[in-house]
């Protein structure tokens, strides 16, 4: 398995494309396709707030009924989301503009939206730019898709990725936005991955979800979960290897490998580009009951407001971490307790331990940051990912619509 250039692109049979609809007041681009040809097999992970863009209730309806699809259109600037009926209008409108573009069916066309709440989606700028982003659509379209892609990110975020399956090539890519309201269950993330193999669509759903949990549901930037999150995978099968079925059989494992570092390294560019971050903490347990309570613990640490600000003033002040743990909901024996910030130990088996205090501020300055607990004999462990909390959170999110 090697990491090749491409992103979304890098599969056989995906092409992408980015155009300036004028969504966005700066007028950089904001209107996105992803197109293959080929029917593909579709996911999708979605987020779990009450209050949903419409275009999540869409996709969700048509990768449950487990039919092929053909492509996502993504504008940015625009969550059309809490719009009412007109929210919904405009899915179907852009759904059945493009199917018409590319001579597909509208339920063949998947939408994403991200940016601001409340505001009607401008479909009369969607329908302008449409012809000429279809006819934009390119083999080497991907790192503009990742771009237009993008709302309060500093950095695109992409990679793809390649491998030999029984003699087959076969490529998986992926590009995500995602800076703030970035919280576990989804958060302001998208995530668009493409393949070319030839995959079972409830396996696959079954691996995007599986992923999903140790990935983009274990990164916190600030608590918020959004309207508009999803992670949507599409395979179109163009590698032409025998179709993957067995979810025990090697080729299920190596497959899902390859979306677990995908996704794994955009969830952590997420992570490292929260809004007005300066470094990126990535939280490590061992000792839990189970798998899942160590996450659970590692999510709470992460995402707690007194760590992230310590983190940011370079402050080891261990006990927040300590505490963070204790209110996580998990059960363990706080005398069994054991915490590391890099390979200075702070705590031992519940005791706290004399440390070089300014060697571990020194360490909190670098990037990454990582912290490790034990919280006893048990075998679960996990991880989650998070940044520090900065005075430029406050401003950009201050600002945000004015």
């Amino acid at each position: 398995m090697k990491q090749i250039p491409g992103g979304i692109t890098a599969p056989q049979g995906w092409q992408a494309a980015a155009v300036a609809a004028q969504i966005k007041p700066s007028g950089k681009p904001d209107l996105t396709l992803i197109y293959s040809p080929t029917p593909a097999v579709a996911a999708g992970v979605y987020t779990r707030n009450l209050v949903r863009a419409y275009s999540v209730d869409y996709d969700q309806a048509i990768t449950q009924k487990q039919q092929p699809v053909h492509a996502i259109v993504i504008n940015s600037g625009n969550a059309n989301a809490a719009t009412g009926t007109r929210g919904m209008e405009a899915v179907h409108e852009t759904a059945g503009l493009f199917s018409s573009l590319l001579q597909i069916q509208p339920d063949q066309v998947l939408t994403a939206s991200t940016g601001v709440i409340g505001v009607p989606l401008p479909m009369e700028k969607i329908a302008q730019a449409a012809p000429s982003l279809v006819t934009a659509l390119s083999a080497t379209g991907s790192d503009q898709a990742a771009e237009a892609i993008m709302t309060t990110d500093l950095v695109a975020k992409t990679l793809a990725l390649e491998t030999d399956l029984d003699g087959v090539t076969i490529r998986l890519g992926g590009i995500a936005k995602g800076s703030g309201m970035i919280h576990p269950d989804m958060a302001t993330l998208l995530g668009f991955i493409t393949c070319d193999a030839a995959v079972e669509v409830n396996l696959w759903q079954t691996l995007l979800q599986e992923v999903t949990a140790l990935t983009f549901n274990q990164i916190t930037v600030d608590g918020d979960t959004s309207t508009n999150d999803l992670v949507l995978a599409l395979s179109n099968g163009q590698a032409g290897n025998a179709l993957i079925c067995d979810p025990d059989s090697p080729e299920a494992a190596i497959l899902k490998q390859m979306l677990t570092e995908v996704c794994l390294d955009l969830a952590k560019k997420i992570a490292r580009d929260g809004e007005g971050a300066t470094k990126l903490l990535e939280v490590q347990v061992s000792g839990a009951t189970t798998d899942q309570d160590a996450r659970k613990v590692a999510r709470t640490i992460a995402g707690s407001d007194l760590f992230k600000c310590a983190l940011f003033g370079c402050d080891p002040n261990w006990g927040r971490i300590a505490a963070a743990a204790g209110r996580a909901g998990v059960a363990f024996d706080p005398a069994h307790l054991a915490v590391w910030m890099g390979d200075i130990q702070l705590m031992a088996h519940g005791e706290p331990l004399t440390f070089d205090r300014a060697a571990a501020a020194a360490y909190l300055k670098g990037d990454p940051v990582l912290v490790r607990l034990d919280l006893g004999p048990a075998l679960g462990q996990g991880s989650a990912w998070g940044c520090d909390l900065t005075y430029d959170y406050v401003r950009i999110n201050g600002e945000y619509t004015t």
